[in-house]
């Protein structure tokens, strides 16, 4: 009995070792019922859908932990939904989102945080639908 009371001792040990190893570069969050992957290594985040077969989100983040890069979100389906670059945690350049079936929904620019330049917005199929210059509203 004192044996197989040590076994078991020692087998919890080793499975909490082994857990907080992996915890260290692979953090699995369970918000609700649905699992959700995240590691993040040097900076380098990457996020991925329950299954771990697809990425979600791609990214970089600074030493507080803001976003910085090139971000990059993907539908489970593997096709790119969105990409936008950020400068420590706020909005900095380029932005483009897409409709699910590729087609680009709207892209701009930001500049500290802020639309700036002409931003355009388009139907389903490719059709332009509005074009704003957010330029002269920020003068």
């Amino acid at each position: 009995m004192r044996t197989f009371v040590f076994l078991m001792v020692l087998l919890a040990c080793v499975m909490s070792c082994t857990e907080n190893e992996l915890t260290n570069n692979a953090v699995t969050l369970k918000p609700s019922k649905t699992e959700v992957l995240v590691d993040s290594l040097n900076g380098d985040y990457k996020e991925w859908y329950p299954g771990r077969l697809q990425l979600k989100f791609k990214g970089y983040l600074d030493k507080q932990g803001r976003r910085h890069g090139k971000w990059v979100h993907y539908l489970e389906s593997g096709m790119e939904k969105s990409m936008i670059t950020y400068t420590h945690g706020s909005r900095e350049g380029f932005s483009i989102v897409k409709y699910d079936n590729g087609v680009v929904y709207y892209r701009g620019e930001y500049k500290n945080d802020l639309k700036t330049g002409l931003w355009t917005t388009y139907d389903q199929i490719g059709k332009i639908v509005t074009e704003t210059n957010y330029s002269s509203k920020h003068e």
